[in-house]
């Protein structure tokens, strides 16, 4: 028997130490703080190992070829071929999701310029096309460092991600909740980032793995109320936030399952983003499991 030319290693994954990819994260970093994320649990270390970027970053990892799964930004998975989206596990929202803020001196048609946190390119993307198609056409948009007042001295507004975001005081400025914001425009729920995996990885990984069951099996995981409960134990005094309110965030705002409806609102998304110049086109979305003649042309 001929064998393969490749030899069994343990998948890199390149993940983002976020709030709300705790949940996503819960089988691979048991016991972990924000500052310093645990290795991976025995179990599975035969077939991942982990490191910790920033989202946009990693994208780039997985094209580069230094990562074999990522938590990718949305508008990433358009601009990169070779990879398949993990079935089922996403960072969604359907309604207002908390950590995606436009923080502004004025109301929104008073906004010239934005100061941006790149540390997302689908948020970005997300601004331009609310700006572009419902808010009265474009505005300069500016990359700075995520530190509110900073960027409100240099900008109109700021676009904020993540738990910068969750820690905005909203009584001292207008607040777009942008997730709330396309829900208006557009009645679909918006999907920020999602597992996406490098298919020519797959030809290295152990037989018989179930790749999409292990990713699965750990956001459900994350999700039970005693899971909850000990992230936000963990995580309240990185974020500033109480308990309660990371867990009303994690069980109300984020959605982290990759339904039909939410699968509704990211085909739009890509539209959008074609139409308004971000893309290209809108790609066909394949998926772990595929096979070839199922991908959409």
């Amino acid at each position: 028997m001929l064998q393969s030319p490749f030899a069994m290693r343990a998948l890199r994954i390149s993940a983002i130490s976020f709030l709300n990819t705790a949940p996503l994260m819960w089988d691979f970093q048991r016991g972990a703080t924000p500052e310093q994320p645990s290795a991976v649990p025995e179990r599975l270390r035969a077939d991942f190992e982990v490191s910790y970027t920033m989202p946009s970053q990693c994208a780039e990892a997985l094209q580069a070829g230094a990562a074999d799964i990522g938590i990718i930004p949305a508008i990433s998975y358009a601009t990169m071929p070779g990879l398949a989206i993990l079935p089922d596990a996403a960072i969604a929202a359907k309604g207002a999701v908390r950590s995606i803020l436009l923080v502004s001196k004025s109301p929104v048609e008073e906004i010239n310029s934005v100061a941006t946190d790149t540390s997302s390119r689908t948020s970005v993307a997300l601004a331009r096309i609310l700006f572009q198609k419902f808010w009265g056409g474009v505005r300069h948009l500016r990359p700075l460092a995520p530190d509110l007042e900073s960027m409100l001295r240099v900008c109109d507004a700021a676009l904020l991600i993540g738990d910068p975001a969750l820690r905005v005081d909203r009584s001292r400025h207008c607040v777009y909740d942008l997730a709330e914001e396309w829900r208006r425009a557009t009645g679909k729920p918006f999907v920020f980032a999602f597992w996406a995996v490098r298919m020519q990885a797959l030809q290295e990984v152990r037989r018989g793995l179930d790749m999409a069951a292990v990713f699965r099996e750990s956001r459900d995981g994350g999700l039970e109320p005693a899971s909850v409960a000990e992230i936000a134990r963990r995580w309240s005094p990185y974020t500033g936030l109480t308990e309660p309110e990371i867990t009303t965030y994690l069980t109300r705002h984020i959605n982290y399952f990759l339904d039909a409806e939410n699968l509704e609102g990211l085909r739009l998304f890509f539209d959008y983003a074609a139409e308004c110049g971000l893309i290209e086109q809108p790609p066909a979305l394949r998926f772990l499991g595929m096979t070839a003649s199922q991908f959409v042309a």
